[in-house]
């Protein structure tokens, strides 16, 4: 099973061609995805599993990676899709966001600067603490250049899928408008009708 169609999820059965977010906030966009919620598919499900996606997508190798970490990492992931539920106009996790604070607060970071006369913040430890250090650096990224709030987790409650908002009014609710929100169209016309059958 190739991780890239797991990471397309049920838009790719549709024929729905996903937009990445911009730079490195891809990679938050996927980390997130890792877990597939409608499909039960888990690309960090185990040590080995987990160290060939953290390489694949550029993060720092952790040799010796074991389950602990592993569970370190998800649940760091599920704090990220908590914040992106917010994102859309969710209920806001405070626990999500207090994972995150922690994290921060555990992992040692440092700012660096680039010959574009720009800084950013870089993991200075190394293992998981730099694999956290850097989705940490990243996510403080787009939240300083003013991308965060269009990353989102998709409103259905059976989905979750992370997608990044490209409309103008930042007005988007669903990971793709012909899956997600075809269903949720369906299911209040289901709803609607009944009513009405009911009340006839």
């Amino acid at each position: 099973m190739a991780a890239n169609d797991d990471r397309q999820h049920s838009l790719a059965a549709a024929g729905v061609q996903e937009q990445g977010a911009p730079g490195r906030l891809e990679v938050v966009r996927q980390f997130v995805n890792t877990r597939d919620i409608e499909d039960g598919i888990e690309e960090l499900a185990t040590p080995k599993a987990a160290r060939a996606w953290l390489r694949e997508h550029g993060l720092p190798d952790v040799p010796g990676l074991d389950a602990g970490q592993v569970g370190r990492l998800t649940a760091l992931r599920e704090a990220l899709r908590g914040l992106l539920l917010a994102n859309n106009d969710q209920a806001h996790d405070g626990r999500a966001l207090e994972r995150l604070r922690a994290e921060a607060a555990r992992v040692p970071l440092h700012v660096e600067f680039d010959d574009e006369r720009e800084s950013a913040l870089a993991p200075a430890g190394d293992g998981v603490d730099a694999v956290v250090g850097e989705l940490i650096g990243i996510v403080h990224g787009a939240m300083a250049d003013g991308s965060w709030p269009r990353l989102k987790a998709c409103r259905s409650d059976t989905c979750e899928w992370a997608f990044y908002d490209r409309s103008r009014n930042r007005s988007g609710s669903w990971c793709s408008m012909a899956v997600c929100g075809n269903r949720a169209k369906a299911r209040s016309y289901r709803h609607r009708h009944g009513a009405g059958t009911g009340a006839a």
